[in-house]
């Protein structure tokens, strides 16, 4: 009954943590006068990524680094196949030139960063120290490049504090329910008996997905785009060079348990969603058709082959 109930009480807890930072994100970029896009690069993806990290560094203190390698692995397929796919079937997503042109490349480079480093069987601390360093690069480069928003002096009103306290409890619940929902899943997978790695790169990478699916759903129906991909390419970003970096420095990694498959798709679908976003400089409900359907058959292939 517990872990049913640490399911659907994440979930709802998600929800709300989902509205409230996307909500109190807004505001800021306003007042900064940076871009949402910008926005949904860095805080908003930031905030969804905490239970990802939480669950790694747990994962790997603990000795169990197939869980923390396919919860980043498998989160960052579901990112883009699963959360990028159901919300353009909801609403088509609206793409910036920028993320052509540079994140999406990056987010590509990064995972093939990613796959490089593991040859050797695993992630050093030194690894971890160059992951770190490529994040506080890229964020430094997004902020200091970014383009002024024309909007930033028009919210006057709006109290900057409120909008600080909607992304600090935006973000704490996201953390709370993503860990609160992963836990339940685990709970229920452990209890049929299924393996480590499939429970890392399925269960317990959708759980801490959740949150990026929720926030990117709720910026899309609010006609707010630039931080629904940004979120999702943003976050893909903090998992390979933020989590791994930060856990690799807490602990090593090793990755004898992935197999090539999970690369494959990993990087496949980070390649693909390049000439999609290309074309029209949109996702529309047939680009996100064919990103869930690849999803739904890279899961089918693990639960038959688990």
């Amino acid at each position: 009954m517990f872990m049913y109930l640490s399911i659907i009480g994440g979930f709802v807890i998600l929800t709300i943590g989902a509205e409230a930072l996307v909500r109190g994100a807004s505001q800021i970029a306003l007042k900064l006068g940076l871009t949402p896009l910008i926005i949904g690069l860095t805080i908003v993806a930031f905030g969804t990524s905490a239970p990802e990290l939480a669950v790694s560094v747990k994962s790997a203190i603990a000795g169990n680094s197939g869980i923390a390698l396919g919860n980043v692995i498998g989160s960052n397929i579901a990112n883009i196949g699963l959360i990028l796919g159901i919300t353009a079937l909801i609403r088509p997503i609206k793409i910036e030139s920028q993320m052509v042109r540079r994140d999406i490349p990056i987010m590509i480079a990064a995972s093939l960063l990613f796959w490089t480093l593991l040859f050797d069987g695993g992630l050093s601390f030194m690894d971890g120290c160059i992951l770190t360093a490529l994040l506080i690069t890229y964020l430094s480069f997004s902020y200091f490049t970014a383009e002024k928003s024309q909007a930033q002096q028009e919210d006057q009103s709006q109290n900057q504090f409120l909008s600080i306290v909607f992304i600090i409890v935006g973000i704490s619940m996201l953390v709370g329910g993503g860990i609160l929902f992963v836990d339940g899943a685990v709970a229920m997978a452990s209890s049929f008996g299924i393996s480590e790695v499939i429970i890392g790169l399925t269960i317990v990478a959708i759980g801490t997905s959740m949150p990026e699916l929720v926030t990117s759903i709720v910026a899309a129906l609010k006609g707010q785009s630039d931080i629904a991909i940004g979120n999702v390419i943003g976050s893909n970003l903090f998992n390979i060079l933020g989590i791994l970096g930060v856990t690799a420095l807490i602990h090593p990694i090793i990755s004898n348990e992935i197999s090539s498959i999970d690369w494959i798709v990993m990087i496949a679908l980070a390649v693909i969603l390049l000439p999609f976003a290309y074309t029209g400089l949109r996702l529309g409900r047939r680009e996100g058709g064919i990103l869930v359907a690849s999803y739904l058959g890279y899961i089918s292939y693990l639960v038959i082959n688990a």
